[in-house]
């Protein structure tokens, strides 16, 4: 069956900010819409978007930008709390090291750059994503997850979520590039680099999450090796988390 995408919620202050509801899942189940919701940074919200959002019934907004990201774009909406699970930008880190020096990498070496962060996620990230999980499990109302472009950490966040959820992995990859269509890049954000350089970092490609994929198959034996090890996710979690998270269709 062909899957209908995600598409965006239309607001000013944000680009990318979609429902994950709607794709087939485990057991001939689908993904519940309007519960669970990815974006990218929501600090510069106009007061329409605000409103939009508490229309949505949002009750908590869980942040994985770094601790200066955030402090740089801080946000509030009424009615919705905050909640850091952060996950400092290092290949930005990295960048800025290799220019101060004066070295310039090429694309492929951007690219191998942005894969070893994906495999940083799988290995070191299980935690914070662990976190995710069980905020979900806290929280049975609507919930938005983000970062700054709502695409490394955040996509990598809604692969592993609908991942477990049953949702097949070429179904989670389309919904990962939909951010090279919905995504506005601002310079201002960006900040300073070569164009082939930026243009590598501030999308994403395929081969990111598949490298995810690829650590999580070879390192864990699979999703289910990946949820009880790192992420320490019983089996009832994951349960639960499929009851609240998948309706028949």
């Amino acid at each position: 069956m062909k899957q209908q995408l995600s598409v965006p919620i239309a607001l000013q202050g944000a680009s990318n900010f979609r429902d994950l509801g709607g794709y087939a899942g485990a057991g001939g189940q689908r993904v519940r819409p309007g519960r669970v919701f990815r974006s990218d940074h929501l600090a510069d919200l106009t007061p329409d978007d605000v409103a939009a959002l508490q229309a949505l019934s949002l009750t908590h907004s869980i942040d994985f930008r770094g601790v200066a990201e955030s402090a740089a774009l801080p946000y509030q909406i009424p009615g919705v709390t905050n909640i850091a699970l952060p996950i400092e930008p290092t290949v930005a880190q990295q960048l800025r090291e290799l220019f101060a020096s004066g070295q310039v990498p090429s694309r492929e070496e951007t690219v191998a750059l942005m894969c070893d962060t994906y495999r940083m996620y799988v290995h070191e990230g299980g935690p914070i994503f662990a976190g995710l999980l069980r905020q979900l499990l806290a929280h049975a109302t609507p919930v938005v997850f983000h970062c700054t472009a709502g695409k490394d950490r955040t996509g990598f966040a809604a692969a592993l979520l609908l991942s477990l959820l049953g949702v097949e992995r070429p179904t989670i990859m389309q919904d990962y590039l939909l951010t090279n269509q919905f995504y506005r890049r601002v310079p201002a954000i960006e900040g300073a680099g070569p164009a082939h350089v930026m243009e590598v970092v501030w999308q994403v490609q395929p081969a990111f999450l598949q490298t995810a994929f690829d650590v999580i198959d070879r390192d864990y034996g699979g999703l289910s090796g990946y949820l009880a090890g790192p992420l320490d996710l019983r089996a009832d979690e994951l349960a639960e988390l499929r009851y609240r998270l998948l309706l028949a269709s």
